[in-house]
């Protein structure tokens, strides 16, 4: 049986460099034990990461599901030299753990030059 949190992305960002989250999401099926995983959502519209996160998460309560964003930081994504660099940190979520987010991208956008990440800048 699939899992509603089979209808959830993992990645979705734009291109560019941006404010991204990483957020957890779970749900906890009937006689059963809470299930989970993490999703990145950034997005250059975004002026804070907080804007990120409430653009996302109505969609996904809709579902049933929760929502809990667990950090934050910066995305620079070139699309034509097929890099990605997460940075940084949100002033009000704090730092995201930044090798999940390089695990889903990588995953993702498999046939990139570059997927890294480092925790300095903001």
């Amino acid at each position: 049986m699939a899992s509603p949190l089979d209808q959830v992305a993992d990645v979705d960002i734009d291109s560019g460099t941006f404010k991204y989250v990483l957020i957890k999401v779970h749900h906890s099926p009937e006689g059963g034990p809470e299930v989970s995983k993490f999703i990145t959502r950034g997005y250059r519209s975004a002026g804070f990461h907080s804007d990120v996160y409430d653009q996302v998460t109505p969609n996904i309560e809709k579902m049933g599901l929760d929502c809990e964003c667990v950090g934050g930081g910066r995305i620079h994504h070139d699309v034509d030299k097929k890099i990605i660099e997460v940075y940084g940190y949100s002033q009000g979520f704090g730092r995201a753990d930044h090798r999940i987010t390089v695990d889903l991208l990588k995953a993702k956008y498999s046939g990139y030059d570059k997927i890294s990440y480092s925790n300095d800048g903001y």
